[in-house]
């Protein structure tokens, strides 16, 4: 008897064991999503464009060895908040944002974590490592002659204060491809029709522990549907029809550096053509 009791608390700490170890490993790694996105107003010019898109780094560090051994090379790359958090030193937040910086020109917009920790310092890195910070505003970017429109949207200090009205798209360029670049997914709620493409969030990390069948635990409400991956609508009568949107479960954490049936991730993703109904 004492023996099998044994034998059973051993089983039951080995166990737990493996899968605090797999949660660790999950938190750690530096792995990237490859992804294609069929856009219907990309540009010709675009297709095949490439952009490598991270959010909620928090106070991780990013790994150029790993980068530079995947030989990772983006048209642009596109920062979606959290970039530090408090008591993150801003030494190791630069050095990270030169890492990015090197595999294209950057953009990024700004979390809740960033609003609370040092806004100013962290502008002022992106500066000078040639980054901008889009702050509810657009700016083209250009391919072979042709633009599409990358709008960054300014994430509200306190929840109830909402969302600022998104920008209008820069005069004479109506009907542009756009790209919406914003921390929080549940941006989505403020606007009566999706008015962009393509719209890349982050936030939720994906629950961060996820059981099998269960899903996540710690994220309920608007964020049990808007968790993680990619979603889709269909709006036949607004000016963007068939909508997409990418919420990444983020590179970094919340809390504790732990992880379960949701890895961290970076992503990079192709840009192509969607056929239309008249082609």
């Amino acid at each position: 008897m004492v023996t099998a009791a044994l034998l059973w608390s051993a089983g039951i700490l080995a166990c737990f064991l493996l899968i605090l170890a797999r949660m660790s490993y999950e938190a750690r790694i530096h792995a990237i999503t490859h992804s294609e996105v069929m856009l219907e107003r990309l540009p010709d010019a675009f297709v095949g464009s490439r952009i490598f898109f991270i959010s909620d780094i928090h106070k991780r560090k990013l790994s150029k060895e790993f980068l530079q051994s995947i030989q990772v090379k983006a048209d642009w790359v596109i920062l979606g908040g959290d970039i530090m958090e408090k008591n993150v030193p801003l030494e190791r937040v630069k050095e990270n944002l030169k890492i990015l910086a090197a595999i294209g020109p950057m953009y990024a917009v700004l979390g809740n974590h960033d609003l609370k920790a040092d806004t100013e310092g962290l502008a002022k890195i992106l500066r000078e490592v040639g980054g901008t910070l889009l702050r509810n505003e657009n700016v083209l970017l250009e391919c072979r002659g042709e633009q599409i429109c990358l709008t960054g949207i300014d994430q509200p200090i306190y929840k109830r204060d909402g969302y600022p009205r998104i920008p209008g798209m820069p005069l004479g360029y109506n009907g542009l491809c756009r790209i919406v670049a914003v921390h929080d997914p549940v941006w989505i709620r403020s606007v009566s029709e999706k008015p962009a493409d393509l719209i890349l969030a982050g936030h939720t990390h994906g629950g961060q522990i996820r059981l099998p069948f269960l899903g996540a635990l710690r994220l309920n409400g608007f964020y049990r549907k808007y968790d993680c991956g990619w979603f889709k609508w269909v709006q036949p009568q607004a000016a963007v029809k068939l909508p997409q949107m990418l919420i990444s479960r983020g590179f970094g954490n919340r809390r504790v550096t732990l992880r379960l049936c949701c890895p961290a991730e970076m992503h990079l993703i192709q840009l192509k053509k969607a056929k239309t109904a008249k082609s």
